[in-house]
Order: C-alpha cells, then sequence, then structure tokens
C-alpha cells in the first residue's frame, strides 16, 4: 500500500511540472506575438507612405500615357485577375490585381470628360 501512495503523489507531482510547462510555453508565445507585433505597428506608417507613393506614381503614369497603353493595360490587368480567379487563387489577391484596372478605368472616364481640344495628342495615333 505504500507503494502505491508514493506512486499517486509522483503522478500528481508530475502533471503540476507539466502544466508548468504549459503555461511557461504559452508565456513565451504570447511574448513573441506582442513583440512581432510592436514591430509591425511600428512600421506600419512606412509601408503606408510607400504604398501612397507607389500609387500616386502608377497613376500619373497613366494618365500620360496614349489611350491605345492605357487600354492594354486595362486589359492585362483584367486578364491577370481573372487568370488568378480561374486558377483558385486567394479572392484578397484577385482584388489587388484589379487595382490597375481600376485606375485605368478612372483614367478612361476622366478623358471623356475633357473638352474636345484638351484631350489631342493622347489617342496615339499621329496625324487624325
Amino acid at each position: 500500500m505504500a507503494t502505491t501512495g508514493s506512486t499517486s503523489t509522483t503522478t500528481t507531482s508530475g502533471s503540476a511540472d507539466r502544466g508548468e510547462g504549459v503555461v511557461n510555453a504559452a508565456r513565451q508565445a504570447a511574448d513573441t506575438v506582442a513583440g512581432a507585433a510592436g514591430e509591425v505597428t511600428a512600421r506600419l506608417p512606412e509601408v503606408a507612405e510607400t504604398t501612397r507613393q507607389a500609387l500616386s506614381e502608377a497613376t500619373s503614369y497613366v494618365q500620360r500615357g496614349s489611350d491605345h497603353t492605357v487600354k492594354l493595360l486595362g486589359a492585362t490587368s483584367i486578364g491577370f485577375a481573372l487568370g488568378l480567379l480561374v486558377g483558385g487563387a486567394n479572392r484578397l489577391l484577385v482584388l489587388a490585381s484589379l487595382i490597375p484596372a481600376g485606375i485605368v478605368g478612372a483614367t478612361m472616364l476622366e478623358r471623356q470628360d475633357r473638352p474636345a481640344g484638351a484631350g489631342a495628342g493622347k489617342s496615339g495615333v499621329q496625324g487624325r
């Protein structure tokens, strides 16, 4: 009977050690996640500014392009997005691939709203 009593004491002590190990592992994981979240938060303004600059540059490039180039860019963007969709890509990635098509659409609408003389030379065809 003495053996049975010491066995149950050892088992209780072993499960307490395992419980402390689980708590310590969870605490380490929480500290790691908190550190990574802090780093991401610190870099977020820089990432937002870089993204804004890139979109601004892309928009000005599209606005300077000829009608033919802009239409080709829009068709390519839509084709790429459809290929991703058919291929089973994440929908967020498909939406991101449609951003250039949105810029192209806005540019084409803006060009249609211009007076006839303001858009001269943008068609890409000389002498017409």
